[in-house]
């Protein structure tokens, strides 16, 4: 009698660990686009009356379009009103409008000074494009001197020295956004007459520039931020 047959063993797994799956690494955001900056929308009105508030600004700025804020600066101490204010609008293009329809307008019967904040503020520490008149009569306010000098190229500010009563000193300054537009200015002006008074027409310097050009013609050598 033959023995019975030995049951099939299920064959062993061979001694292999298992693998594990690849961890799943998910694509990188694409970067997000630098921000392009807005053109500068930001307006400095000055002249003002010191009865004039945020709330006067708004209702005669706002009618040109979207007011983002307004502020009127003030003493620190006496919260008196300085005289200027920043208007600030969502769009560049309403500040443009304001500069060229509200620009010497009268506020509480006092005609504002206006022009762009801080916009290109590296242009105005250079001193290119300031020039200085004199001899002005009393009579030519900051609309009169802009409009004469406005023909020669795009004016930056314009402002006639005055005196606490509001009298004109006698003359003023002119900013242009290029300095070729102030030579242009120079040699048309310059000697002309503006109401019947010869007018003396030049490039504006710094009283630090003076200054210093007086230190080194007397044979001085200026050290600009060096430590004692």
């Amino acid at each position: 009698m033959s023995s019975p047959a030995a049951p099939e063993l299920p064959p062993v797994a061979p001694d292999v660990a298992p693998i594990a799956p690849a961890p799943y690494n998910p694509p990188a955001p694409a970067p997000a686009p630098a921000p392009v900056s807005a053109p500068s929308a930001s307006l400095y009105v000055g002249e003002l009356d010191p009865t004039v508030t945020e709330a006067m600004l708004f209702e005669i700025f706002n009618m040109i379009g979207p007011v983002a804020s307004i502020r009127v600066c003030r003493d620190a101490v006496t919260r008196r009103s300085l005289g200027y204010a920043y208007v600030n609008y969502l769009n560049a293009s309403d500040g443009e409008r304001a500069l060229e329809q509200l620009n010497y307008s009268l506020i509480k019967n006092r005609a504002c000074r206006i022009m762009w904040s801080q916009r290109d503020p590296a242009l105005r520490k250079t001193g290119q494009g300031n020039i200085f008149i004199k001899n002005l009569d009393e009579q030519i306010d900051n609309k009169a001197l802009h409009d004469t000098f406005a023909a020669f190229g795009n004016v930056l500010s314009c402002k006639v020295a005055t005196d606490e009563q509001g009298r004109s000193r006698g003359y003023g300054f002119v900013h242009y956004e290029t300095a070729e537009a102030a030579d242009h200015a120079i040699k048309a002006v310059n000697g002309m007459l503006l109401n019947d008074k010869k007018v003396y027409v030049g490039l504006h310097i710094s009283r630090k520039v003076c200054v210093l050009s007086v230190f080194h013609n007397l044979g001085f050598t200026i050290i600009i931020g060096a430590s004692i």
